[in-house]
């Protein structure tokens, strides 16, 4: 199984940037899709995630700003991150889900920093 994220980089507050990650090794459409941020010092925190009956949800931190999307046939999913602010800078990963099985699998990509400056 790999999640390969990319997209982050450095930008300007007010700025935006679209994260990407593409899932081989799974079957994509079972599992639910996620974002997630890790800060320095700070425990890795949900953005947004995708499920599979199509709903999202956010962090309050980034409600109206960020919007997780997915293709499933592509096996991918995206962040696009809006009206970024410097409280946004963090490594940012990516997560597939497969909750209802027993054990629940859970895959992390590699992460993709996101630094915004002020």
């Amino acid at each position: 199984v790999q999640l390969q994220a990319f997209g982050g980089g450095l930008v300007q507050a007010g700025g935006s940037l679209r994260l990407s990650c593409v899932a081989s090794g799974i079957i994509f459409s079972m599992y639910e899709m996620g974002w997630y941020r890790q800060a320095p010092g700070k425990q890795r925190e949900l953005v947004a995630r995708y499920f599979r009956d199509g709903t999202t949800n956010y962090a309050d931190s980034v409600k109206g700003r960020f919007t997780i999307s997915r293709d499933n046939p592509k096996m991918a999913v995206w962040l696009q991150m809006n009206s970024l602010e410097p409280e946004d800078t963090a490594v940012y990963y990516c997560n597939a889900l497969l909750s209802f099985h027993s054990p629940p699998r859970n895959y992390w990509g590699q992460g993709t920093l996101v630094t915004v400056s002020s």
